[in-house]
């Protein structure tokens, strides 16, 4: 199996909520790291498992969703406590729906919340993702 790996910085808010955890019941921000690890067993034509700038452009998009906002506040976390496995869970799902390669079958996000306390999510992904990434693949080549 192949792994890219790519991370992003970002500074974002939350407060926690359905339990009492102190502090962490009250708005604070994290300087979050999202780690992501991109899986496959096969290569494309370039020999690469997916292009590092179509990478880099969907996870800076996916960043700039969640960077500097309270993250209660946005509509995937509506009525939810904002926990770090659910973010890390979200996040995955989102960005593979954001790419296109058919070569990646696996997602792997590690979400950082300060440097010693990290939550992931492996995400498997649907056929018709790749099936879809493949398709926009073969009319991007022709």
């Amino acid at each position: 199996m192949y792994t890219v790996c790519v991370i992003r910085d970002f500074v974002a808010q939350h407060y926690l909520i359905g339990g009492d955890w102190g502090a962490e019941n009250d708005w604070h921000s994290h300087s979050y790291r999202a780690e992501v690890q991109l899986i496959g067993s096969a290569l494309d034509r370039h020999n690469y498992l997916m292009d590092i700038t179509d990478i880099e452009e969907n996870l800076d998009a996916l960043v700039a969703k969640y960077k500097d906002k309270t993250l209660n506040d946005l509509p995937a976390f509506e009525g939810q406590n904002p926990s770090l496995e659910l973010f890390a869970r979200l996040f995955a799902e989102e960005l593979s729906e954001r790419i296109s390669a058919p070569s990646v079958e696996r997602l792997v996000v590690k979400m950082w919340e300060t440097p010693q306390i990290w939550a992931s999510y492996d995400f498997l992904r649907p056929a018709v993702h790749r099936q879809a990434g493949a398709t926009q693949a073969a009319a991007n080549m022709a």
